[in-house]
């Protein structure tokens, strides 16, 4: 089912979803089930999956020499999806990234997931390869996010790339999540600015939108209500992530950008250790979902970075 046919199903009550990371290669999924089962009795209607792009290795050939090649360290996303699907009978959400794809391995990916009854696509531009400052195409991919959503459209429509006729099926048919930023993506120069290329992604077709992981409602609800004024109408869904040690002081905003509010950052300080601090992160996250919840979000998406113990605490307390 697409994601925003649970939303509408769900008539005006908040939803609980959650995204996962896949195993790092060698690992096997018991793992993840382990993270996943004990929030299952939250009813989740959707899981996203994330997809890792490739980066660069460095073989040791000896005599001084390093042989450089290409690899990705958490491959699976399509298997996780598949499983998670058979094992727990509910939909699922693989994260497709521009960087490290062209387009024809696009389509192959899309057509993998028709296959396998998979109705939801979060659509992304991906990050920069590791080593590099500014993310820069794959030869033969997609530069943005926006032309990414197109051609997950045009295949829904039935236009492939290399096909002269066009084979309409509506099973076809993705619902395409896309992201959005409260505190604006860390390469645009505005709000603004950033806010018009949502726009472009909903324009080109994206049916809902989930954000970035923030600390401070009031910038989510100030970038619903600017998104709402340039005429986004498109489910907007708060991406939530339970701060659990006094490293994600310097480790959250140094990946993501973000700012966090001085009380939490002096209620981490002041901490006696990553317990206390795993508990102030709990409280933090219960009090900024219910002020979700009063605002009326569609769903609270948790990233669970592999760990779930938090989630399950705070999600306790609200659904």
């Amino acid at each position: 089912m697409k994601i925003t046919d649970h939303i509408k199903n769900a008539n005006g009550k908040t939803l609980f979803s959650l995204e996962v990371v896949p195993p790092q290669k060698g690992i096997g999924i018991e793992d993840l089930y382990k993270n996943i089962d004990p929030l299952m009795e939250f009813k989740p209607p959707f899981i996203d999956v994330t997809t890792s792009r490739e980066e660069y290795i460095y073989i040791d050939k000896g005599n001084g020499l390093m042989e450089r090649r290409i690899t990705r360290m958490r491959p699976g996303t399509l298997g996780i999806c598949a499983a998670i699907q058979h094992k727990y009978n509910i939909d699922t959400v693989p994260h497709l990234l521009c960087g490290g794809f062209t387009k024809e391995e696009t389509e192959y990916l899309l057509v993998d997931c028709m296959y396998l009854g998979i109705d939801n696509i979060m659509a992304l531009r991906g990050d920069a390869m590791k080593g590099l400052q500014y993310f820069e195409p794959t030869q033969g991919g997609h530069a943005s996010a926006m032309d990414l959503v197109h051609q997950i459209n045009d295949l829904g429509r039935g236009k492939y790339l290399h096909n002269q006729d066009e084979i309409c099926d509506e099973h076809n048919k993705f619902c395409i999540g896309v992201a959005g930023y409260p505190e604006k993506h860390m390469e645009a120069p505005s709000m603004n600015y950033d806010l018009k290329w949502l726009k472009q992604k909903v324009d080109a077709g994206a049916d809902y939108i989930v954000t970035q992981m923030f600390f401070d409602n009031k910038k989510f609800i100030e970038f619903v209500k600017k998104a709402r004024e340039m005429g986004i109408t498109v489910p907007i869904i708060p991406g939530i992530k339970p701060i659990a040690t006094k490293k994600h002081l310097k480790l959250l905003p140094q990946v993501f950008k973000i700012d966090l509010p001085e009380d939490l950052i002096n209620a981490v300080e002041n901490a006696r250790n990553n317990e206390a601090v795993k508990q102030i992160g709990i409280e933090w996250a219960v009090s900024q979902c219910r002020e979700l919840l009063d605002f009326g979000v569609p769903v609270l998406h948790f990233y669970s970075m592999g760990k779930s113990d938090n989630i399950k605490k705070v999600a306790g307390e609200l659904f």
